[in-house]
């Protein structure tokens, strides 16, 4: 039998199961359509190329469910994780990376690596003789795979748009109306420049600003529809900036444009109706994105709409946002616990393709589809991560605990993991019972931290074992 992995897609998931499967021994050919076919989100040639935004989100490891993912990956020596630690950017508590260093890491040590080729060509079908094989083309799978995907599985696939937001060169924000605060002043583990609980750029609206911005947004003109679009559902983790404000006055508000844990620092006794964040988006600190600004309005309006922010009225923009199509399995009917298609056990699927949503999911489902693949080839026996884990709990998730009729893409949270044993009731310094929110908060952290630290623990073990 050859002892070949194939792996096809080189995106984050992709590129971490390539890493570890060839740091277990196996050799890998690794398959990657750019530059011969472009798609319609990428920009560059390089592996791992980050296409909606630079942030991996919370790196909390204590009371976020994402946080505890990272750390999980770190722990399992992750390619990609390795990569963003060396390459983040300010971003309050949240893991932000200079996208372009990020990817060049990524890139450069798959292509020196003795047991990985890359072989640049679109992968238009399974040839007999490839045994072993990983499907991680993620949200932006060719036409033609596409086709052949939905032949091998029987069942039609399942897509979701997701969007990308705007990029703005710092040099043409308006400092004088803006200012650089962390929501509740939070300040990241970064070290250097980093972490100082002043990571975004914070654009202040007063009321009537808010109300012209909106009306403004909501008339503007989006792009059309491709055929195949239509009827095609949001991921609710990524809705474009003007269906959520279509959905109410002050969705905004409390969504991505909510001014809590905010002060303005040019006018620190008025509070803001809304404010709009902007997150560092490289390691220079030149361009900025606008966080949770992703949006299908045509370009002409992007501009004129997001110039009406204070702040912004002369931005200029290193990127504008888009939107594309996200395809994903049914993955609950079609694949075993090890990431395999039921119907033809050679292949495996790996990353956003399976139904997890966010770069670390993408990540560890890329990860596991790697050593299982290893595994495989060795004749080892395969040990699932605990269900209590990070890791566990998405597998799981995935492959048997999601109701297949109604599966869609998901995050990693608690609520994926099993349930904890009753927790004592929490008390304040003076030992006495705590009463209100300051009960609820109380309690919602000791829950959080619990779970952690059973992940934490379950998943030590596992990974010494």
């Amino acid at each position: 039998m050859e002892k070949v992995l194939h792996i096809i897609g080189g995106g984050l998931a992709g590129s971490e199961a390539a890493w570890q499967a060839a740091q277990a021994g196996i050799q890998v050919v690794l398959h990657e359509m750019r530059p011969v076919r472009k798609t319609d989100a990428h920009v560059t040639d390089g592996l791992a190329e980050l296409v909606c935004s630079n942030s991996f989100r919370s790196d909390d490891a204590e009371t976020n469910a994402v946080g505890l993912l990272h750390a999980e990956l770190r722990d399992s020596e992750s390619l990609i994780m390795g990569c963003a630690d060396a390459h983040q950017v300010p971003a309050g508590g949240a893991l932000a990376v200079d996208r372009e260093g990020f990817s060049e890491a990524v890139t450069g040590k798959i292509e020196v690596h003795p047991n990985i080729t890359i072989e640049r060509a679109e992968v238009t079908d399974i040839p007999a003789d490839w045994q072993h094989v990983i499907i991680a083309t993620g949200p932006l799978t060719s036409p033609a795979l596409s086709e052949l995907i939905g032949k091998m599985t029987g069942s039609d696939k399942l897509a979701f748009f997701d969007a990308i937001a705007p990029i703005i060169y710092r040099d043409s924000i308006d400092m004088d109306i803006c200012w650089h605060q962390s929501r509740y002043d939070k300040s990241g583990e970064l070290t250097g420049e980093g972490g100082t609980g002043k990571d975004y750029i914070n654009c202040p609206m007063d009321e009537a600003q808010y109300h012209a911005f909106l009306d403004a947004l909501i008339e503007s003109d989006t792009a059309d529809f491709k055929d195949w679009e239509e009827n095609t559902p949001y991921f609710n983790g990524c809705l474009p900036i003007e269906v959520m404000a279509a959905r109410g006055r002050d969705t905004l508000r409390h969504g991505p444009m909510k001014p809590r844990g905010l002060t303005n620092a040019h006018n620190p006794d008025v509070k803001a109706h809304a404010v709009v964040q902007l997150r560092q988006d490289n390691a220079l600190g030149t361009l900025f994105n606008m966080v949770g600004f992703q949006t299908k309005l045509k370009y002409g309006a992007q501009t004129d709409v997001f110039r009406l922010i204070p702040g912004l009225e002369d931005a200029r923009f290193a990127r504008l946002g888009g939107l594309h199509r996200n395809t994903f399995l049914n993955s609950p009917s079609l694949l075993d616990g090890e990431l395999r298609l039921k119907n033809a056990p050679h292949i495996r699927f790996a990353g956003q393709i399976t139904g997890v949503e966010g770069y670390v999911e993408s990540t560890t489902i890329g990860l596991m589809a790697g050593r299982f693949a290893a595994a495989q080839i060795q004749g080892s026996a395969v040990a699932h991560p605990p269900m209590t884990s990070a890791f566990g709990a998405l597998l799981a998730h995935i492959t048997v605990n999601a109701d297949a009729k109604t599966f869609q893409p998901m995050n990693v949270n608690f609520g994926l993991m099993p349930e904890l044993e009753p927790l004592p009731a929490p008390v304040g310094d003076d030992g006495k019972r705590l009463r209100g929110k300051l009960r609820m908060q109380a309690k919602k952290q000791a829950r959080q931290r619990a779970f952690t630290a059973r992940a934490r623990a379950d998943f030590s073990s596992w990974l010494q074992a």
